[in-house]
């Protein structure tokens, strides 16, 4: 496929420099004197459609340079929102300022960049001294950890730093190797199907004067520098600052038909809006909510909404790359949504990725996480527009196609070229200062961590593989109650090879099913009746079999504080008989 690229590159400028000449080549057919014939049209199709990132922006600096930064935080004003202290944007986190109902604190920041002795001649913010930018933090569910993210916004006429103004710090502290994103990121860089961002490691000093005079720089330890994937970026990677870039917050493709609307419409509300999609380009949404319909529309194949409005090559590596990556937290967030002015089709861009080649991770902590419907294709089922891809078998060969690729690609010696001088970088670091507070894993865990990861990438290619020959996850009703006891539903499971599927439904007072007091096997219809309740807590689980004795749990989930109890529902059964589900709520 590469070398198919390559040979179109060469001929679009044999092209260009034939019509130059006054010699262009037929516009049926060119090549032959290569020894065969391509389509003239082909090449503009593939060159057009397909998105390319400028390979040059990520040669420009070392992969293993640690910038350091020195940021001096004061207290600003009201007009700008910076009348804050230090302390407060470090308390608080996402979740609290939803409840108190108020954006984010920031405070006044003196931005300047050196190296460890001290400040460097002609670094961003040398010889400043008043204020060039403003901090607060960043992230959702990590606001909750005592190591925060920051953003720091560079004033506008104050510069840039490597031509960016939004810059973007982030601690990664579920991270045990703290390098997880940049190395996604890094490993991105060789993928010429999919944009990546540019990222730095970046050692942090803070002075705080708003806790007295007599403050001194402290060291925060090390970050992740990541691109902020705004207007800015798109310009610098090549693509059109005027377009519409979304950032997926939580959208499984739905229509949203009261909460998706155009501007002008009575029933808009941003903040609502932006819970689903963020806004970061243009505002228009006319093209997002046609671009809903289509994918909704189930009249129409997604054969032809994938021709018309996506870019399957797209879709297929993006995909392909977090199952290979185990990056699981991509389902319906953690990607952007882009689509060029005057074009009508749209684009994934990756985002967050921290996640990735985590299960080693995650048995050591304890974690009970990425496994059941998370592991393989079944991760995407909950998403419209994923699950309608996956049942295309057009698609369904794109993405293998895409998982060789990414296999052959990327090998252990291209993964340890990365991993290797991280982990010798970073250790010492991490296991010294503030960041030896917050280490999830030993020294031994680490460097067992580390040299689990090629193992792991082979495992999630394995999974995947598996993961298509399994019925899809589904979803478990809540009973409803009846004269003379329950009827409980589900969804209907998917078979890839069209399997016949039956059904084992099992009811339990715990949600490890040590005991039982209904199990059903070989339900074929996806309903079963239960006597009536006494009060209290009950757990229920769903399995669907193939003919091939593959099997898979449904989408509910018990969450505990170690994580996920897969394909369980729990539900209350008042002295009444009424029924309620149990609802997760994040405290």
């Amino acid at each position: 496929m590469g070398m198919k690229r390559i040979l179109a590159l060469v001929l679009t400028a044999l092209l260009v420099l034939g019509t130059v000449c006054g010699c262009a080549p037929s516009t049926q057919s060119v090549g032959s004197q290569f020894g065969t014939e391509i389509d003239k049209q082909e090449i503009q199709d593939e060159m057009g459609i397909h998105l390319r990132d400028k390979d040059l922006l990520y040669d420009m600096y070392d992969d293993t340079e640690i910038v350091t930064m020195y940021l001096t935080v004061s207290r600003g004003n009201e007009g700008e929102g910076t009348d804050h202290t230090w302390e407060e944007i470090n308390t608080y986190s996402a979740y609290d300022y939803d409840r108190m109902g108020v954006d984010r604190y920031k405070v006044a920041g003196l931005l300047q960049v050196g190296d460890k002795n001290g400040l460097i001649p002609g670094e961003f913010g040398y010889g400043q001294v008043a204020s060039n930018c403003t901090v607060q933090i960043r992230g959702q569910s990590s606001s909750r950890n005592p190591q925060k993210n920051y953003k720091i916004a560079i004033k506008e006429n104050k510069g840039d730093w490597r031509g960016q103004t939004t810059i973007a710090l982030n601690k990664h502290q579920g991270d045990g190797l703290r390098f997880r994103n940049k190395l996604a990121f890094d490993l991105l860089t060789h993928v010429e199907e999919l944009m990546g961002l540019r990222t730095t490691f970046v050692r942090l000093y803070v002075k705080d004067t708003t806790a007295g005079d007599n403050a001194k720089f402290e060291n925060y330890g090390i970050y992740t520098q990541v691109e902020q994937l705004n207007k800015t970026a798109l310009k610098a990677h090549g693509l059109d600052n005027r377009g519409h870039l979304y950032k997926v917050n939580f959208c499984e493709f739905y229509r949203y038909e009261d909460t998706i609307v155009l501007k002008d419409d009575p029933r808009y509300d941003l903040k609502k809006f932006e819970e689903i999609l963020e806004i970061k380009g243009d505002d228009d949404h006319t093209k997002l909510i046609k671009l809903l319909e289509e994918v909704n529309d189930f009249s129409k194949p997604i054969e032809d909404i994938l021709a018309e409005k996506f870019d399957m090559e797209n879709i297929a590596y993006w995909m392909a790359f977090n199952l290979i990556l185990g990056n699981v937290d991509t389902q319906s967030r953690n990607f952007y949504l882009y689509s060029p002015q005057n074009v009508d089709r749209w684009y994934i861009l990756p985002w967050d990725m921290d996640g990735s080649l985590a299960r080693t991770e995650y048995k050591i902590v304890g974690r009970e996480d990425y496994e059941g419907w998370e592991s393989g294709v079944s991760n995407y089922w909950g998403n419209v527009l994923f699950q309608r891809c996956l049942k295309s078998e057009s698609f369904r060969k794109a993405l293998d196609e895409a998982m060789k690729d990414l296999k052959e690609l990327l090998t252990p010696e291209l993964v340890d070229s990365y991993v290797k001088p991280y982990a010798k970088l970073l250790k010492p670091l991490i296991y010294s200062g503030r960041d030896l507070t917050y280490a999830r894993l030993t020294p031994a865990q680490y460097d067992r961590v580390v040299n689990s990861i090629n193992a792991e990438i082979a495992d999630n290619y394995a999974r995947y593989e598996e993961s298509l020959k399994k019925p899809m996850p589904f979803y478990i009703g809540v009973p409803k109650k009846k004269d003379d006891g329950y009827t409980v539903q589900w969804e209907g499971s998917f078979d890839f090879n069209g399997e016949d599927i039956t059904y084992t439904f099992e009811l339990s007072r715990n949600y490890r099913f040590t005991s039982t007091l209904v199990k059903e096997t070989g339900l074929s219809i996806p309903t079963i009746k239960l006597n009536k309740l006494p009060a209290g807590q009950y757990f229920m689980r769903v399995t669907a079999t193939n003919e091939s004795g593959q099997s898979q749990v449904a989408f509910d989930s018990y969450i505990l504080e170690k994580g996920k109890i897969y394909g369980t529902k729990s539900f209350y059964v008042d002295k009444k008989g009424n029924v309620a589900e149990d609802v997760y709520v994040e405290s």
